[in-house]
C-alpha cells in the first residue's frame, strides 16, 4: 500500500513541523484541539486507521485491542516508554508496535540533574520565599541545604538515560554507583568511574541520592517498596524521572512527612495526573509536571522517528524502532 494512502490517526496535538510533514506524507487525521481520547474514541480510531499514533497517556490494553479492526497494522507510539500498550496482545493480532527511543536521553538527563541539585539545595523552597515576599536578608544559618559534590549517587537503571545522568553527576563531583540487570561495558564503567551493585538492597543502604531511571514493567512495579525505601539513610534524597509506578508513592510521602528521608525530586507520579496530596504539602519535595522530555527539539525529533517508522513500515520493511515483547 503506498504510504500516501495510509490512514494515520494521531491521538494528541504534536509540534507543527511534525503535523505538517505527516499531512504531506499520509492521509493524516490530527487532534487539533489536543483533547485526550477516551477509550471509546480510541476504539473508534483503531477501527478506521491503518496506523495509530498514540502517546504515553493513551491506555491501549487487550480489551481495546480486541475491538480494533483488521485494518490497523501499526501502532507508532509517540514516546519511548510503551508500558501503556499491551504489546504482546498487539503482536498476537498482527499489529506492529514502534516507539521513539534515544532522542529524549539528554533532555531527560538534564531534568534529572536539575532535580538532583534542586532538592538538596532547596531551590524551589527559596523561590517560593521570594514570591511570598518573605526574604528579610542573608543569614549564616538560614536555608541551609546539602552540597552534592562528594556524595554517592545510586542510579537504578543504567541504560541511555542512566548513563547520561551519570556523566552529568560526575561533572558535579558525585561518586557514581548503579544497579542494573547487567553491568555496563568496562569502557563505560571506566569512563564514569561507576561502581556496580548486583544487590539493589545493598546499594540503597549506602547512597546519598537515588535516581530512578528504569522503565515501568511488571518486574519494576514498586521496585522501591516501603521495605526498600526504609533502607535509605535519613539524609538521602530520591529523584524519579522515569515512571511513577516504580516507587510506592504512599510510602515515600509518609517517610518524607516523618523526616525519615531528607527530600525528593519527582517528575512522574504513580497515579498521574493525580498527585498524592501529602506530597504537595511538603517543603522538602520538588514536584514537576512530567516535563523531563519537554523540549521543542526533543518533541520534533520524536515526531521524525514516528514518521520514519511509519514510512519504513509502509514501504514493506521492518521499522527501525520495532518493539519486541520479549525485550520488555
Amino acid at each position: 500500500m503506498p504510504s500516501s494512502k495510509l490512514k494515520v490517526i494521531v491521538t494528541r496535538k504534536l509540534p507543527e513541523p511534525v503535523e505538517t510533514r505527516m499531512r504531506e506524507l499520509f492521509d493524516a487525521e490530527l487532534n487539533v484541539e489536543d483533547a485526550p481520547m477516551n477509550p471509546e474514541a480510541l476504539v473508534e480510531s483503531m477501527q478506521r486507521a491503518d496506523v495509530l499514533v498514540p502517546t504515553v497517556t493513551d491506555r491501549i490494553d487487550s480489551k481495546i485491542l480486541s475491538r480494533a479492526s483488521d485494518r490497523l497494522r501499526l501502532i507508532a507510539q509517540f514516546g519511548a516508554g510503551v508500558d501503556n500498550i499491551d504489546v504482546a496482545t498487539a503482536v498476537q493480532r498482527g499489529i506492529t508496535v514502534t516507539n521513539t527511543p534515544g532522542v529524549l536521553t539528554e533532555d531527560t538527563a538534564d531534568i534529572t540533574m536539575a532535580l538532583i541539585l534542586a532538592a538538596p539545595r532547596r531551590i524551589v523552597e527559596g523561590v517560593k520565599i521570594i514570591e511570598a515576599d518573605q526574604f528579610t536578608g542573608w543569614s549564616p544559618t538560614w536555608m541551609l541545604g546539602r552540597r552534592v559534590s562528594g556524595k554517592r549517587l545510586g542510579i537504578i537503571g543504567m541504560g541511555r538515560i542512566g548513563q547520561a545522568v551519570a556523566r552529568r553527576a560526575k561533572a558535579f563531583g558525585m561518586q557514581i554507583h548503579y544497579h542494573n540487570r547487567r553491568q555496563v561495558s568496562p569502557h563505560i564503567a571506566q569512563e564514569l568511574d561507576a561502581t556496580y551493585w548486583d544487590s539493589l538492597d545493598q546499594m540503597l543502604s549506602r547512597m546519598d541520592v537515588i535516581s530512578v531511571n528504569c522503565p515501568h514493567t511488571p518486574a519494576t512495579y514498586h521496585l522501591l517498596s516501603a521495605r526498600r525505601l526504609s533502607m535509605l539513610k535519613p539524609h538521602a534524597y530520591v529523584v524519579n524521572t522515569a515512571r511513577g509506578e516504580v516507587i510506592d508513592e504512599a510510602a515515600l510521602a509518609r517517610m518524607l512527612d516523618k523526616g525519615e528521608l531528607a527530600g525528593a525530586g519527582l517528575d512522574v507520579f504513580e497515579h498521574e495526573p493525580a498527585i498524592n496530596p501529602k506530597l504537595k504539602k511538603l517543603k522538602n519535595v520538588v514536584l514537576l509536571p512530567h516535563m523531563g522530555s519537554a523540549t521543542l527539539e526533543g518533541r520534533i525529533d520524536m515526531g521524525e522517528k514516528v514518521i520514519i517508522n511509519i514510512k519504513t513500515f509502509a514501504d514493506g520493511h521492518k521499522p527501525p524502532d520495532r518493539v519486541i515483547p520479549a525485550m520488555l
